[in-house]
């Protein structure tokens, strides 16, 4: 239990690092207010100088009482690390333009600040700020919560225009695509799995051969054909992209007349995969 809370804390104070150095390295130097309370501070400060960190402080104060009315004491207590830490880190980095192109710079900032929300929604937690109304629109009606982070962060980004200039706003629209993009991606999976539905006469030789030679089970369904009414074995298969190849050439090598259905699949949980039997 300890050792889990010690992993889960890593992983937050990581997160809102990554977030610091996305805002002070990145984005901050170039106008872009990519959404996110970060972002609104970003524009507090060139609208009002009052220092970001400042700014960020007061928001999650307030963000916070949304978060245990909403989310529950858990989401809560991970919320008020991220939301301590998040001024007082974001106050240490440095504020200067790490990359001096300004689409550049763009493009990594809102890749690692995808990154770190993706990190912070793994761990049940966030940073305050914008990235806790996703989370409370997951719970109330579903909704993905980078289609959350997407629409909450839409606010801020219209605000931009009204203190920057429009290449601010173009380019805060675009830091918030690659965020919810990168946030998407990591959220279905990063080691997709290939699904592979076979149906042969040569299913006892092919199923065989997969088993042994690639190493990956095997499940034979029953399947009746619509047209002959014939019966026939369908195997379906769960393998690694980097496997797919070697199937596809044990299934021609017997049957080139085999029919064959294949499907990207996100995730995938259970014995081979995250579980390893210590059977043979």
């Amino acid at each position: 239990m300890i050792i889990n809370w010690i992993k889960r804390f890593f992983y937050i104070v990581l997160a809102i690092f990554l977030i610091s150095v996305s805002v002070n390295l990145f984005l901050g130097p170039h106008d872009i207010a990519a959404g996110g309370l970060t972002g609104l501070a970003i524009i507090v400060e060139e609208w009002l100088s009052i220092d970001r960190a400042t700014s960020i402080l007061v928001g999650n104060g307030i963000l916070l009482i949304v978060t245990l009315i909403f989310l529950g004491k858990e989401v809560f207590l991970n919320t008020v690390i991220g939301a301590s830490l998040l001024p007082l880190i974001i106050r240490f980095v440095p504020q200067y333009p790490l990359v001096t192109d300004r689409m550049l710079s763009m493009v990594v900032g809102s890749a690692i600040s995808g990154v770190a929300v993706a990190i912070l929604y793994a761990n049940n937690a966030s940073s305050g700020g914008t990235a806790v109304p996703p989370l409370i629109f997951k719970k109330l009606f579903n909704l993905n919560t980078s289609v959350g982070l997407f629409l909450t962060d839409g606010v801020v980004v219209i605000l931009s225009l009204l203190i920057f200039n429009v290449d601010a706003f173009f380019f805060s629209i675009a830091s918030i695509f690659i965020s919810a993009v990168t946030l998407s991606y990591l959220e279905t999976g990063v080691n997709k799995k290939k699904l592979v539905y076979i149906i042969s006469d040569m299913h006892n030789t092919i199923m065989e051969e997969v088993l042994h030679n690639i190493g990956r089970g095997v499940t034979i369904v029953p399947v009746v054909g619509a047209y002959n009414k014939s019966e026939k074995h369908m195997l379906m298969v769960t393998l690694d992209k980097k496997d797919y190849q070697k199937l596809l050439t044990i299934v021609d090598k017997y049957d080139k007349a085999a029919f064959m259905i294949t499907d990207t699949v996100s995730d995938v949980h259970g014995n081979g995969f995250t579980y390893q039997s210590s059977s043979v």
